[in-house]
Parts: structure tokens; sequence; C-alpha cells
């Protein structure tokens, strides 16, 4: 058991934003680690350090598939880290825990897909609808947030 804020470790709300962060924090990690992978399969290196490490100056280049992976990436820095801020914050308004986690893992699936249909080059509009879904969360989470924090302003 976690000493460390025992009363949000009983918060149910606060425990399932928890474990939909961390999915979505371990999707990072794995997309990093894909872009990884791409830059040494297709020979694509941002720095002349590790160009000459793995062939010579001339694989110090970009790659269309390399900076796919790095705006999928990017994308997610943009939008999963406004979340954890959000559903951390909701999570302390005491919302119903079954209207949390439908917030939680509509996003959570959003980005999921939206990575999905990134990486695997799906046909538009999947990687758009994705996005628009995952926002709604958001914006209803933001707007309980300033709903509850106006009479502090």
């Amino acid at each position: 058991r976690l000493l460390v804020f025992p009363k949000m470790m009983e918060n149910e709300v606060f425990m399932s934003f928890m474990f939909y962060s961390t999915v979505l924090i371990l999707k990072m990690y794995v997309v990093a680690i894909i872009t990884g992978q791409v830059r040494l399969r297709k020979k694509a290196f941002a720095n002349p350090e590790d160009a000459l490490r793995n062939g010579g100056l001339q694989y110090y280049r970009e790659d269309p598939d390399v900076e796919r992976c790095r705006r999928a990436h990017r994308n997610d820095m943009e939008n999963i880290f406004p979340f954890l801020f959000l559903g951390a914050a909701y999570s302390l308004l005491e919302p119903s825990p079954t209207v949390a986690r439908i917030h939680f893992l509509t996003f959570c699936v959003g980005r999921l897909v939206h990575t999905a249909a990134y990486l695997l080059r799906l046909k538009a509009p999947a990687r758009s609808v994705a996005y628009s879904v995952a926002q709604l969360p958001c914006f209803s989470m933001a707007l309980q947030i300033l709903v509850a924090t106006i009479p502090y302003w």
C-alpha cells in the first residue's frame, strides 16, 4: 500500500484517472520506440554523431516515415499533457465515478485510435474523428473545472 497521499489512493475516480493516464504514457513510450526503430530501419538520423555511428554523414537526414512518427508523438504531447492536468483537477471535483470513467476511457480510446490512424496511414477522416472524439471529454472536464472554480477567480 502506498503511503504517499493515502486519501488520493482511496479516491475511485483518481485511481481510474491514474490507470488511463499510465496507459497513455506507456503508449507515448511505444511511439517513441517505434520512431527510433523507423530511424534505424530507414537510416535517417537527427544528429550527425548518430549518423556517423550508423554508416556515415549521408544518413544525417530527414525521412518522411520518421517525420510521420515524430508528428504522431508531438500530437500526443499536445493532447495527453493537457489531459493529465485536466483529469487530475477533474478528479478532485468528486464527479460520478461512472461519468469520470467514461471521460477517461473516451479520451484514451480516442488517442489510441488516433495513433493507429497516424502510424498505419488509415484513410481520412479516421484520424481527425479520433482526435475530435478525444477532445470532447477534455472540453467537458475543462468546463466543469471552470464552473467549480469561478467563485475563486
